[in-house]
């Protein structure tokens, strides 16, 4: 098959999956991979190539650092689907170029269509269920939107900052204050509260990031728990039953980003905004607590995954026959 058929064939699934930082299970590979959400695909997909042909002479390890990441980030596209390479190293040039163009405009749809998804639904979640929004934020208007309005100003506040101190918050207001990508808002911990002395308590847990998470992900209707899809959801259509980092990232940015939060995307510096979750959960270093973070994620999202490692109940049967094969471990073999 000619590589532009197998182009207008799949590779509009194939971007809305990749743009996304959608999980893809292949047959043959049981690891959940992610690929980079804001990438440019026409260069990837050719610089990729080019440094595949120079590692037969120079191992990826004597490239400078973001040489080394770019090149992981393509490997993790090409070996998340079968016949990828093939078809990219036996096609012309152009072609390589035309396939980044379809892939890079299925990246902005699939990252639109999110965005203005997520427009209204975030609006629901900014305060508990049954309490109005005071003043009343309009849908349409982003002037109001923001530092501008005292409930998303708060949640948006930089942690560490008192968010009740009035210089912050016109420093905020005014744009005087400056907002880097990975100075993050307060809305990203769970209840909203932010210990210094320990940075990671509650870091990605809010109530607002689950709701996104369920909202993109599995359902609209599941983030109110009540199942009413008509349809099969993304995390269903590719094989996702478990939270992976580029995923909440993602979720992250999209909500971050979003017009209830942000007037132009200047406000936030999303790119860097997502490049400095991804890398903290992606850092070695943080291995345990990215672990327990995406174990927690999980069992809120998916909770009748078998990957939600769901204690077992005390006193079952499973739990007598797991002592019983525990207590006979223990028994040191006799000799003769």
């Amino acid at each position: 098959m000619h590589l532009l058929v197998f182009l207008h064939t799949s590779v509009l699934a194939l971007c809305f999956i990749l743009a996304c930082t959608r999980r893809h299970r292949t047959s043959s590979n049981p690891l959940v991979l992610h690929v980079f959400a804001l990438c440019n695909y026409p260069a990837l997909l050719t610089s990729g190539i080019l440094c595949l042909e120079e590692l037969e002479d120079t191992p990826i390890e004597d490239y400078p650092a973001d040489v080394q990441w770019e090149h992981r980030v393509f490997m993790e596209l090409i070996n998340s689907y079968l016949g990828l390479l093939d078809r990219l190293t036996n096609g012309e040039e152009e072609d390589v170029i035309h396939m980044g163009e379809l892939m890079g405009k299925g990246a902005s749809g699939a990252r639109g269509s999110d965005t203005k998804t997520l427009k209204s639904a975030v609006l629901e979640w900014l305060v508990p269920r049954g309490q109005a929004v005071i003043p009343p934020l309009a849908r349409n208007i982003k002037s109001d939107c923001g530092f501008n309005h005292e409930i998303t100003g708060t949640l948006l506040c930089l942690a560490g900052l008192d968010s009740l101190n009035t210089k912050t918050k016109q420093g905020l207001k005014s744009g005087e204050t400056t907002v880097c990508g990975d100075q993050w808002p307060m809305f990203l911990y769970a209840g909203y509260v932010y210990d210094s002395e320990d940075p990671w308590k509650g870091l990605l847990r809010s109530e607002i990031l689950i709701f996104g998470f369920k909202y993109v992900f599995t359902s609209p209707s599941s983030v109110d728990k009540e199942l009413k899809a008509t349809h099969s959801s993304n995390a269903y259509l590719h094989s996702m039953k478990v939270v992976m980092v580029g995923s909440l990232a993602y979720v992250a940015t999209q909500v971050c980003s979003s017009s209830v939060f942000s007037c132009t995307d200047t406000v936030m510096d999303s790119k860097n905004f997502y490049c400095s979750i991804l890398d903290l959960l992606e850092d070695p270093e943080e291995s345990q607590e990215v672990v327990d973070l995406m174990m927690w994620s999980t069992r809120c999202i998916f909770p009748n995954s078998s990957s939600s490692q769901q204690s077992i109940s005390k006193n079952s049967a499973l739990a007598k026959i797991q002592e019983k094969c525990a207590a006979l471990r223990e028994v040191p073999t006799s000799t003769t």
